[in-house]
């Protein structure tokens, strides 16, 4: 009998040895996020005229959308602009031209998180600790700033009215902090904050984040069951000085954001973040 014993013991073991391997190799699996980049050659840049930039620039349509982000504008803001801030070389991602990190190896146990930084006017979102997609926003003005910390987005529409004004469209908008009504959405970016308190987006980058982003689940009207996508708004804006990008012409990364500041961000609400993580996953596997 012993004998027997020992080789069930062992068949057990080993089946629950593999069960764990396997588990692990999901987990790992899960993890595994390769993204493909072109990388430009060492970039620097320069001020230009933004009347003459746009008439030699006219048939190099290619262009047009990292010298929007990194101008913090779109089209129709642009050609408002007297000069704008130009790299000399646009042949890479976009990724290499908006300051936050390509990888952060902390984020690795988050599954999504996006990041909006007051200070750059950029925003960044991460899948364990990939960057996935970046690009600029023009957040809360002097007057009614964008509150900071940790939000969860909760609902979404593709369009609808500002409570702020009757008048405003809000397209792809997706709310992050419902009693306030903050949230980020398309409209016009004139190349500074400006906004009443939201967070402006390129319609692009508004309606994949819209797409990406994951809406709250309702046990009814006033409770929530399970929370959305973590976002974490940090950082001041120096309203009274020169636009920040213009610093990338004497000094190219200089607005480059450190992990260990997205660290330092991130780090006081970990725990909740993880914690809601795990309550959207148990939910997920009972649908």
């Amino acid at each position: 009998m012993k004998p027997i014993l020992f080789i069930l013991s062992a068949v057990v073991g080993s089946v629950l040895f593999s069960c764990k391997e396997n588990d692990k190799t999901v987990k790992e699996e899960k993890k595994v996020i390769k993204i493909e980049r072109k990388k430009p050659k060492d970039v620097f840049y320069h001020f230009e005229n933004t009347k003459e930039w746009l008439e030699k620039t006219a048939n190099d349509s290619t262009q047009f959308h990292i010298v929007y982000a990194i101008n913090r504008t779109d089209a129709q803001n642009l050609k408002k602009l007297d000069s704008i801030v130009v790299p000399n070389d646009s042949s890479g991602d976009l990724a290499y031209y908006l300051p936050f990190p390509l990888e952060i190896p902390y984020l690795e146990e988050i599954d999504k998180i996006i990041y909006f930084s007051y200070p750059t006017q950029t925003f960044g979102a991460y899948e364990h600790g990939q960057l996935v997609y970046t690009g600029p926003t023009n957040m809360g003005r002097k007057k009614d700033p964008t509150p900071t910390g940790l939000f969860f987005t909760n609902w979404k529409a593709e369009e609808t009215i500002s409570t702020f004004n009757d008048e405003w469209d809000l397209k792809w908008n997706f709310n992050i902090e419902n009693k306030l009504g903050v949230g980020w959405h398309q409209y016009e970016l004139p190349g500074y904050p400006a906004s009443h308190s939201c967070l402006r987006l390129q319609e692009k980058d508004a309606k994949y984040l819209y797409d990406w982003a994951d809406e709250w689940e309702l046990k009814d009207d006033e409770n929530v069951k399970v929370k959305g996508t973590p976002v974490i708004v940090f950082g001041a804006y120096e309203f009274d000085k020169p636009k920040p990008w213009y610093q990338l012409v004497s000094s190219p990364n200089s607005l480059n954001i450190a992990e260990s500041e997205i660290k330092k961000w991130t780090q006081p609400h970990i725990s909740v973040i993880l914690k809601e993580q795990k309550k959207r996953e148990a939910f997920q596997k009972k649908m």
